[in-house]
């Protein structure tokens, strides 16, 4: 494991990476905690910052395997700036049900899902986590992709259910 892909990135790819770190570690914190105090309305602002970055941010960062500036993560962005504005919406709009659907769809499509593709071969975080072992990064988007596919399907065809003898 080395930082120098981080070290030597732009400024906007380095914005781009502690954006999403944040947004990853401040995410359950806001999203799941019981009580929705005073600590959860400034960790969500900086959480919502944090997200708001991380996609203004990847505009200026060339698409990874396309022949176009713009890529397919670059549709993440999007999405992320416009549930962003809806979620903040509903909740000022107090549907705090509507408030969190949004929010958790975003950090599990936005930050696990578009995550999981910055681990491809030849990405800074493939190069600072594996180093000389990048396809070690097919790997971790195999088992995240499973992971979801898992979630999506498991009430359809019983997976969570418990049996009772």
């Amino acid at each position: 494991m080395t930082l120098d892909p981080f070290l030597t990135a732009s400024q906007h790819l380095q914005v781009h990476m502690v954006s999403a770190i944040l947004g990853l570690t401040l995410g359950p914190v806001v999203l799941y905690r019981h009580r929705r105090d005073r600590v959860h309305k400034i960790l969500g602002y900086v959480w919502v910052v944090a997200m708001a970055s991380l996609a203004l941010s990847s505009f200026w960062i060339e698409a990874f395997w396309s022949p176009f500036y713009f890529g397919p993560l670059h549709g993440f962005a999007v999405l992320t700036l416009v549930s962003l504005w809806m979620g903040v919406r509903h909740a000022v709009n107090r549907d705090f049900e509507a408030h969190q659907a949004v929010f958790r769809s975003l950090y599990s499509n936005g930050l696990i899902i578009a995550g999981a593709f910055t681990f491809l071969p030849g990405r800074s975080i493939n190069r600072m986590i594996f180093g000389d072992l990048p396809e070690m990064g097919w790997a971790v988007i195999a088992v995240v992709l499973t992971i979801v596919v898992v979630r999506a399907l498991g009430p359809r065809v019983g997976v969570w259910q418990r049996t009772s003898q």
